[in-house]
């Protein structure tokens, strides 16, 4: 596991550590990885999130898990 530096929490994304600023929100980590919030499946500590709108007012957490599933289309 990562150890936290001073404004930042560690999470997990993935089953990857990861390290990212205080206050940072779920939104701006899909945004970092540049994926489109509506075309993700996020899973947070077991529990999958449905409600896509509440994604830019969820704050990371500490030792939170993320389970990130995107869609991609094709034929």
């Amino acid at each position: 596991m990562t150890e936290a530096v001073a404004g930042e929490v560690v999470l997990s994304v993935n089953g990857t550590y990861r390290s990212v600023p205080s206050g940072w929100t779920l939104a701006k980590l899909l945004a970092s990885l540049e994926l489109d919030a509506r075309t993700v499946v996020v899973e947070r500590n077991g529990t999958i999130l449905r409600d896509r709108s509440s994604f830019a007012s969820l704050d990371l957490a500490a030792d939170d898990s993320l389970e990130i599933v995107h869609f991609v289309g094709g034929g």
